[in-house]
């Protein structure tokens, strides 16, 4: 292990997914000897007046948040909390999507976005489809929590009929409730990405 914990930086799209970063990923990240700072992407800068966050609109304001973040020397890795569903058009990958499975077309964008911004401690993620996803990936534990069997009995069947947690559309804590390992295990981008970043020194640094 280093002999400081390493940063890792989450640039996250609104107050929901700020609290899942703080209350669910950073813990379990903690395990691993990162130490997890994040911020919220800004939406509109203007002029002589103060600063909206949450939400991306344009590539161009997403581009700026990620380079800006980037000239801090002490990010050893900057990564994403961001939704694939609307995500904007005029990134780079979004045009150019291949046909075929959700997951291969998330995985398309995220490698275009790393391409675009050309840094080796950038590593974008797009949640499929949207943080909504591991919501429904908690079925049982969000009926639990509220006391309401039939709700989650609801939840678990939109997500068999999708396929899959990820693969539901338009769709805490829930998610802190079922933990990150069974999570993990219901949402395979999810898991791919957790699995980068515990092994990142090797791959990226």
């Amino acid at each position: 292990m280093a002999d400081r914990p390493r940063r890792l930086h989450v640039l996250v799209e609104g107050q929901t997914e700020e609290i899942v970063v703080n209350q669910v990923i950073s813990p379990y990240l903690a395990n691993y000897g990162w130490w997890t700072s994040h911020s919220l992407a800004k939406t509109k800068r203007p002029a002589g007046g103060s600063t909206h966050k949450g939400g991306v609109t344009r590539w161009a304001k997403l581009e700026l948040d990620l380079r800006l973040l980037l000239r801090d020397s002490s990010i050893d890795v900057l990564t994403t909390v961001l939704d694939y569903y609307a995500f904007p058009a005029d990134s780079p990958g979004m045009r150019t999507r291949p046909a075929g499975p959700p997951h291969d077309r998330v995985l398309h964008v995220e490698a275009a976005l790393r391409t675009s911004v050309k840094d080796p401690r950038f590593l974008p993620n797009l949640v499929l489809h949207e943080l909504e996803t591991w919501v429904f990936a908690a079925a049982e534990e969000l009926g639990s929590c509220g006391n309401d069997p039939k709700l989650a009995a609801i939840l678990c069947r939109d997500v068999d009929a999708a396929g899959g947690s990820e693969l539901v559309n338009d769709g805490p804590l829930a998610i802190a409730e079922l933990g990150i390992d069974d999570l993990r295990t219901r949402c395979p981008h999810f898991d791919a990405w957790l699995t980068r970043l515990i092994s990142a020194p090797a791959e990226m640094l």
